[in-house]
């Protein structure tokens, strides 16, 4: 049997370093995924990263950025640029970004017409746990999530913890104390401000 595990990260570094693990440890590389806010990304020679993403956030055209965010290889290599109602830009790889569009994206990238929060119940998370990873990864943060056998199930979790994840439960309530209640698709992408100001709050200002 397989369990799904996801947690969110507030550095993208954090993230990266999680996902490198777990395909040490073994997790075949479409088992997992990886989705990450673009908004403050600017890649090696210090332009953007987000080129083909409009004010709006919504992808204009293709873009492959798997050399742009340093993926030499195995899933983050495979990274795409797109968009997701309610979150704007961001990166993504793996089965949850096809889930929620609805295709695999690849070095594709459009606007999304699934929804996160759909994709992760559907792998099984509760509505709590959907809606708080959700609205973290349009915070700023990255969402990882690996689908693995129950016998490396407490391996991975351990991968997960000692990168600095976040669970759903201590995020939902750090939200809720500012008055969220739910991720809200139809809600305006945080901003370039938005986002630096929430990492700020959970003591991470790195960029991607």
């Amino acid at each position: 049997m397989t369990k799904t595990i996801t947690r969110l990260f507030d550095s993208y570094a954090d993230a990266t370093n999680a996902v490198n693990e777990l395909e040490r440890l073994g997790v075949p590389h479409d088992h997992l995924s990886i989705m990450a806010n673009s908004r403050d990304h600017t890649d090696r020679d210090g332009t953007t990263g987000i080129d083909d993403v409009n004010d709006d956030g919504d992808v204009t055209r293709g873009a492959s950025t798997g050399a742009l965010l340093g993926g030499a290889g195995g899933l983050l290599a495979g990274l795409g640029l797109l968009a997701i109602p309610g979150l704007g830009p961001i990166v993504a790889a793996g089965w949850l970004a096809s889930t929620a569009v609805g295709a695999g994206i690849g070095a594709a990238g459009g606007a999304a017409t699934g929804g996160v929060v759909g994709a992760l119940k559907e792998a099984g998370h509760t509505d709590e746990e959907a809606n708080v990873y959700s609205e973290g990864v349009r915070r700023g943060g990255t969402l990882v999530s690996a689908r693995v056998d129950d016998a490396l199930a407490a391996d991975a979790e351990a991968v997960l913890e000692r990168n600095k994840s976040v669970e759903a439960t201590t995020r939902g309530a750090a939200y809720r104390q500012s008055g969220w209640n739910s991720f809200d698709d139809t809600a305006p992408a945080y901003t370039d401000d938005d986002v630096a100001a929430e990492r700020a709050r959970y003591g991470n200002t790195s960029s991607l």
